[in-house]
């Protein structure tokens, strides 16, 4: 059986920004009612006429090639992680095109905010069973499209962009342990449904998925250690899904990691929803703060509900 390794990483996202302030001109709130309970400042909004799903994660998925060190012919898969693609049928091959991987697959997964963590196990298996070697996996999400910007409860949350990594077969297996759960029980604490209209906008009752996010989190990161072998203590770095820095701070207190090896940019870009984890990944990697051969745990949670968690050690 074929081992896996990530070999490169990219991100893209919009050059609209929206600021807490420039949102308390439409709706009543401030910068500081948004930022102390949820800890984002400003977010990314694509402008439609310049920007799309498959054209952030083009932009994302030709960084991540070229870290890589591979060409897009090179690649047998892509695995489009979103919850908002440009067509409802999908958009994963429109960005194979866009890329000229002319040789590669290409599928929609649709796991909203665990998107990219079950992308990544997805991914994982079509290589250890020797399928496929070389496989893009790209996370994005434009949930502006879908937010109901009088709705003060959700509009200060989301925000677009565009994560990707290249997975590639290996002798040596760096995926090291994953846990993948769904619970439809929960599917309408969350959720962007179908009506007699069309879809209507996203709805949340953000305290129950506060409570489930704080419970769930903690179980499948401790469910994905336990498969690795590994314990808090040998995780160089945890990334979480970049929703609200509340659950966020919940997760690590509970789990016991030190706040220095947490790496979250929500301020910066609100919550990307599948693009999240990626995008914190990507940034981190060029900053240099992520090095070859680091351990890193990531947990993904939203919709579905879904949740997940995986650790993997980077390059």
């Amino acid at each position: 059986m074929n081992g896996v390794r990530i070999i490169g990483s990219g991100s893209a996202v919009p050059e609209r920004v929206i600021t807490n302030d420039e949102l308390s001109q439409t709706i009543e709130t401030s910068d500081e009612w948004i930022a102390s309970r949820t800890g984002i400042r400003q977010r990314r909004v694509i402008t439609p006429d310049q920007e799309s799903l498959a054209s952030l994660a083009t932009i994302a998925g030709k960084a991540a090639i070229a870290m890589a060190g591979i060409e897009p012919k090179d690649l047998d898969l892509i695995i489009l992680a979103t919850s908002s693609p440009d067509d409802l049928f999908g958009s994963a091959a429109q960005v194979q095109f866009l890329l000229g991987a002319e040789n590669a697959v290409a599928f929609d997964l649709s796991a909203a905010c665990s998107g990219f963590v079950f992308g990544l196990v997805t991914a994982s298996q079509f290589i250890r069973t020797g399928t496929y070697r070389n496989i893009l996996l790209i996370g994005a999400d434009v949930l502006s499209r879908w937010v109901d910007w009088r709705d003060r409860s959700t509009c200060i949350l989301f925000g677009d962009g565009a994560g990707a990594v290249v997975l590639q077969a290996s002798e040596q297996d760096q995926l090291l342990g994953f846990e993948l759960r769904s619970d439809g029980k929960g599917n309408a604490l969350l959720n962007l449904s179908h009506g007699a209209s069309g879809y209507v906008p996203i709805t949340m009752n953000g305290g129950e998925v506060y409570r489930f996010a704080v419970k769930s989190v903690p179980e499948v990161l401790d469910k994905a250690l336990f498969r690795a072998n590994l314990t808090v203590t040998d995780i160089n770095w945890l990334i979480l899904h970049q929703a609200n820095q509340r659950i966020l701070d919940s997760v690590q207190a509970r789990m016991g990691f030190a706040t220095e090896k947490v790496i979250t940019n929500l301020s910066n870009y609100g919550n990307t929803s599948a693009a999240s984890i990626p995008l914190a990944l990507d940034e981190s990697v060029r900053s240099h703060k992520i090095k070859p051969s680091d351990t890193i745990a990531i947990a993904g949670f939203g919709a579905g509900l879904s949740w997940g968690a995986a650790i993997f050690k980077w390059g």
